[in-house]
């Protein structure tokens, strides 16, 4: 098992807090070497006010624009302001210079921020004014060259965070889309597993009798056949159709020469328990209840309410009847929509 480290936003919000506030004490410490002090608190303030929008613990991962662009204006402002009051010919300003890692924590805020364009752009001006400032020579001295380094490993970590963040969602959404595809395949088996149970006890018998008999069959025999073939065709067909009450009371229309067809299109897929045994008991009551010569059951697959639809139809005339099942004459001895959630009749 893979451990994965987990770090709080909040401690990281405190250690960005307090390595900002590091560089004012630094800078107030070095108040003296300035010309004027003025300046130089006003650019503390800038700094102060940009790290502390950046580091707002309420705010979202991805930095605003507006805010980013703000970080970049003190980027450029800060060396301005406080290089106005220095000389940078010395070779010992000492913590003067305190704006230089200031700027760089600020950039490397915003990088993180995943405004890594920006920082960069910030950081490169803090190296250009450095450049025109103190010269080449001083860019190590200053710690120049490391907030640039900061800067850099900031945007390069970001960017590979997010890479992680959105692979760990595609290797999770993969997952899910596998367990699911197992769930089905193990369903289908099972499903096939109950339907070839259901399909041998209903024709077990009858292939003893066929095999005993050396397919001599009667008449008898032979209708109890296709009797059998129509109920395989419901558990097909019907599927959750189908409990012991309507089997019972299909075969007995079947057998007095009605015609019953079952057809489950997935409308009561959602419905378990007791909810889908008392709307096929419901269904089985219809069924022994009417007389029609055609009988047919179906789910509702587009109702919100409705379960199933039951529908009898009965000739007038025996001889049209005798036409087939297509027959334009044939008069409704039943309808009946058994709804989702049937309330049972109560015991006298």
């Amino acid at each position: 098992m893979t451990g994965v480290v987990v770090v709080s936003r909040t401690l990281t919000l405190i250690v960005a807090a307090c390595f900002s506030g590091y560089h004012v004490l630094l800078g107030l410490y070095s108040i003296n070497e300035p010309a004027s002090s003025m300046p130089i608190l006003v650019a503390m303030g800038l700094f102060v006010v940009a790290t502390i929008a950046s580091l707002w613990p309420n705010s979202p991962m991805r930095m605003s624009l507006p805010l980013a662009l703000f970080n970049v204006a003190v980027a450029i402002a800060v060396p301005l302001i406080v290089g106005s009051q220095l000389d940078g010919s010395s070779g010992n300003l000492g913590y003067a210079t305190w704006y230089v890692a200031a700027i760089g924590t600020l950039m490397t805020i915003t990088a993180t921020r995943k405004r890594p364009q920006l920082a960069l752009l910030g950081v490169g001006a803090l190296v250009v004014h450095s450049v025109l400032w103190a010269g080449v020579g001083d860019l190590g001295h200053m710690g120049v060259i490391g907030s640039v380094v900061w800067v850099v490993a900031a945007g390069l970590l970001s960017r590979a965070l997010v890479k992680a963040g959105r692979d760990a969602r595609q290797y999770g959404r993969a997952e899910r889309e596998a367990s699911g595809w197992h769930a089905a395949q193990e369903a289908h088996l099972y499903e096939r597993q109950v339907r070839l149970t259901q399909t041998m006890r209903l024709a077990m018998p009858m292939l003893r009798r066929i095999s005993e008999s050396n397919g001599d069959l009667s008449e008898e025999d032979r209708q109890e056949c296709r009797l059998l073939e129509a109920a395989i065709r419901d558990e097909i067909r019907g599927r959750r159709l189908l409990n012991n009450a309507v089997r019972e009371q299909v075969m007995t229309a079947r057998r007095r020469g009605a015609s019953v067809t079952l057809l489950d299109e997935g409308g009561i897929d959602d419905l378990n328990g007791s909810d889908l045994e008392t709307v096929l008991n419901t269904l089985a009551t219809a069924i022994a209840h009417t007389n029609a010569d055609k009988i047919i059951a179906r789910t509702s697959a587009d109702s919100a309410t409705i379960a199933v639809t039951v529908v009898g139809l009965s000739s007038p005339d025996p001889a049209v009847s005798a036409l087939g099942p297509d027959s334009s004459n044939d008069e409704v001895d039943l309808w009946m929509e058994i709804p989702r959630q049937v309330v049972p009749a109560a015991s006298a």
